[in-house]
């Protein structure tokens, strides 16, 4: 069965980290109270879309923080397979109404960490503050996340990639 997170043709490794929702929940609750009891006072959840959109919703609610917002950025085409470098897409983030804020850029995996340094940069020109959580870090990342709530060197399938989008039924 084709997935979202392979390209066609592409099969999944065996040895791979699986997230359940039930797990998911928990998790976004743990990185969460990461947040809190380190006192950093959120006014903004910024997700990295697409992986980071459940995440970030999550822990949005988890922190009682209302603000949110989205950056879309390309990186993956399939299991280890990506473009040369992450590129934003439209529609672009307001960040003119971020100035002064303090923000939480919240993505699914830092893998490469590319995606995240990036996100993390542009937001930076816009907050006073800007701390980064991640469900899963890896040992090769380029960022070394705020708040992590797993850390893992293998593939990991995410509950919202884990099957095939739905297609229109017959009939």
């Amino acid at each position: 069965m084709a997935i979202t997170e392979t390209a066609p043709g592409q099969a999944l490794p065996e040895d791979r980290e699986v997230l359940t929702w039930d797990l998911f929940g928990e998790a976004s609750r743990e990185l969460a109270q990461q947040v809190v009891d380190s006192g950093f006072d959120v006014d903004v959840v910024v997700a990295v879309a697409r992986g980071g959109l459940l995440p970030a919703g999550a822990i949005s609610y988890a922190l009682g923080t209302k603000v949110c917002g989205a950056l879309n950025v390309e990186f993956y085409t399939g299991v280890d397979e990506r473009l040369l470098e992450p590129t934003v897409l439209p529609p672009l983030l307001d960040t003119a109404a971020m100035h002064g804020l303090r923000a939480l850029v919240v993505d699914d995996v830092a893998d490469t960490g590319e995606t995240l340094a990036l996100v993390q940069r542009l937001v930076a020109q816009h907050c006073d503050e800007v701390r980064t959580a991640v469900l899963y870090a890896k040992p090769h990342s380029v960022v070394d996340p705020d708040f992590v709530w797993r850390r893992t060197d293998r593939w990991i399938t995410f509950p919202w990639s884990a099957q095939e989008p739905v297609t229109r039924r017959a009939g």
